[in-house]
C-alpha cells in the first residue's frame, strides 16, 4: 500500500513509497514499514525513530524533526496511528454499526447486555471489553479494555470477514484520551457513570471526565445516566441528539415500581409511549442503571423494547460482575470487580439491603494506581459491611502493606470489626473460615481476573478454585 493511501502526505518523495507494515513499536519494525513515534507515558517513540529506520522502516511518522529524511511531520502521531491503521485495514468500522460505552463502572455488564439484545434481534455481533473480545461466538482475549488502533482495527476486519453487523465496545477514558478510537463513528453512545479512578493517569476528575466526552463528540445518538451528578456537564455543548434515562421523572426513560431481590431486579421501563416490565438475573441498584443503558440504546438504535427486555431476562449474569459462586454451605459467596469507592459502595450496598446475618467484605487496592481512592475504601468497607477482611489486590511493584497502611487511614476509629491478611488465598480462606448461617461475603476487586499482579510477576488466582478448595478442606 502507498503512504499516500495511509495518510496525507504532500512530499512527492515520501507519498508513493510502498509501505509493508505499520507499528508503534519500534521491536516490530521490518523492512518496509511505516514507524509511528508515539510518546506515551513510559517511553517516547521519537528517541526509537533512527533505531527503526535501521532496521528497515521505509517512514518515520513524527511530530517533532528525528533528524531523519525518511520522516513526515504531522501535528498529533496518536490521531495519524489510528488513521494509518483503519486505512491499512481497509476502514472496517466503517461497514458495521457501532455502539460505544464508557463510564468508570457498568461498561462491561451493558455492552454484554447489549450483545444478546442484538443477538436476539438477529444480529451477528462483535464485542471488545475488559474481560474478553468476541466475535460472534469465537472468543478472543483481552489485554486492554480498549486495544490500539491497529490491534482495534485488526479486530474490525475480523469481525466484518466473519459478518459481524454491529460491534459493542467498551471506550476507556485511557483509550479515548490516547486517541485509540479516534475517527470512528459510533451509531450510539453510552455514559453510565463518572466516580474516582485513574486519577494516577488523569489527575484531576476534569480531566477525566473530558476524555469520557470525547467519545460524544463522535456518535450520532448520547445515551446518558442524568442521575450521575457529572451528566450536565457531560451532555453540555454536545451536538449530538442526547436522550436520558434515571430512576426519575425527569429524564426520557425512567425506571418504576424497582423491587430488589438477592439475585435479581424487576421494574417497568417507561418513555412516552411505551411500558415494558424488565427482569435482570443480577441482583443491586446498579443492575437497573446498567439493564436501563443497555435497553435504551438499543431502542434508540431501533430494536425493539420488548426484543430489549426478553433477551436480557435470558442472561443468567456476567462473569466477575455480582457473581455467585457454587456454594453448598449455609452462606453465600459473591465474586464482584467492585475496585473503586462507588463500586464497592454499589455492591455492598445491594447486598446489605438482602435478608441475611452478616456481610462480609474482603477487598484491597491496587499498587501503581491512585492512592486517593485506599482510604475511601476503607471506610466505605467499614460503613456497610459487618465485618472486613483487608487484603491484597494487585500490588504490582508496591509494597502490600503499604497499600494495607494507606486502606487503613480510612478506617481508623470504626466500630466495625476488621482483620489484615495480606495474603488473597489466606485472606479468602480465613472469611470462609468464619462464615454463619445466612452470611453473606463479597470478594471485591478480582472479578473475572484469574490472576494477581504481584512485584515478582503475574501468579495465578481464580478466586472461583480459591472458595471450591478452601470449602473441601473446610
Amino acid at each position: 500500500m502507498l503512504l499516500k493511501d495511509l495518510i496525507t502526505c504532500s512530499d512527492p518523495n515520501l507519498a508513493n513509497l510502498e509501505i509493508t507494515g505499520v507499528t508503534c513499536d519500534s521491536r516490530a519494525v521490518q523492512p518496509g514499514y511505516a514507524f509511528v513515534c508515539i510518546s506515551g507515558a513510559k517511553s517516547d517513540g521519537h528517541t526509537f525513530a533512527e533505531m527503526a529506520t535501521q532496521k528497515g522502516a521505509a517512514v518515520v511518522i513524527a511530530e517533532r524533526d528525528t533528524g531523519l529524511d525518511n520522516q513526515l511531520i504531522v501535528p498529533d502521531t496518536h490521531k495519524a496511528f489510528a488513521v494509518m491503521s483503519a486505512n491499512w485495514f481497509g476502514n472496517p468500522a466503517r461497514k458495521m454499526h457501532l455502539i460505544g460505552v464508557t463510564g468508570t463502572n457498568g461498561k462491561t455488564s451493558v455492552t454484554c447486555m447489549l450483545k444478546k439484545i442484538l443477538e436476539v434481534a438477529g444480529e451477528k455481533v462483535g464485542l471488545i471489553g475488559t474481560i474478553q473480545h468476541m466475535i460472534g461466538e469465537q472468543v478472543i482475549e483481552s489485554h486492554n479494555t480498549t486495544p490500539s488502533a491497529y490491534e482495534l482495527n485488526e479486530l474490525f476486519a475480523e469481525m466484518v470477514k466473519a459478518g459481524c453487523t454491529y460491534v459493542v465496545m467498551e471506550a476507556s477514558s485511557h483509550a479515548l484520551d490516547q486517541c485509540r478510537v479516534y475517527d470512528l463513528n459510533f451509531d450510539v453512545a453510552v455514559f453510565t457513570n463518572l466516580t474516582q479512578d485513574h486519577l494516577d493517569y488523569h489527575i484531576t476528575m476534569e480531566n477525566y471526565l473530558a476524555a469520557k466526552k470525547r467519545l460524544f463528540g463522535m456518535c450520532k445518538t448520547a445515551v446518558v445516566n442524568s442521575d450521575d451528578p457529572y451528566a450536565a456537564e457531560l451532555i453540555k455543548d454536545l451536538t449530538c441528539k442526547v436522550v436520558t434515562y434515571s430512576m426519575s421523572d425527569d429524564s426520557t426513560y425512567s425506571a418504576k415500581g424497582i423491587s430488589y431481590y438477592p439475585a435479581r431486579v424487576e421494574y417497568e421501563w417507561v418513555s412516552d409511549d411505551a411500558i415494558q416490565h424488565i427482569r435482570v438475573n443480577t441482583g443491586g441498584r446498579f443492575t437497573v442503571y446498567n439493564s436501563m443503558a443497555a435497553v435504551t440504546a438499543a431502542v434508540e438504535n431501533g430494536i425493539s423494547v420488548k426484543v430489549a427486555a426478553d433477551a436480557i431476562a435470558q442472561l443468567s449474569g456476567v462473569k466477575g460482575r455480582a457473581e455467585v459462586v457454587p456454594c453448598d454451605r449455609d452462606f453465600t459467596v459473591i465474586i464482584d470487580y467492585a475496585h473503586t469507592p462507588d463500586g464497592l459502595r454499589n455492591i455492598l450496598s445491594t447486598f446489605k439491603e438482602c435478608p441475611k446475618n452478616r456481610l462480609i467484605a474482603v477487598f484491597g487496592c491496587g499498587g501503581d494506581r491512585d492512592k486517593t481512592k485506599r482510604p475511601i475504601m476503607g471506610s466505605v468497607a467499614v460503613r456497610y459491611a459487618d465485618y472486613a477482611v483487608i487484603t491484597s489486590d494487585n500490588p504490582r511493584t508496591e509494597d502490600p502493606q503499604a497499600i494495607i497502611a494507606d486502606i487503613l487511614t480510612g478506617i481508623n476509629g470504626t466500630n466495625t470489626p476488621y482483620k489484615v491478611i495480606e495474603n488473597r488465598i489466606e485472606a479468602i480462606r480465613y472469611a470462609l473460615s468464619i462464615a454463619q448461617k445466612d452470611d453473606i461475603i463479597v470478594l471485591a476487586g478480582k472479578g473475572h481476573e484469574t490472576y494477581q499482579i504481584l512485584k515478582t510477576g503475574t501468579i495465578h488466582l481464580d478466586e472461583r478454585e480459591v472458595v471450591a478448595e478452601a470449602l473441601k478442606d473446610l
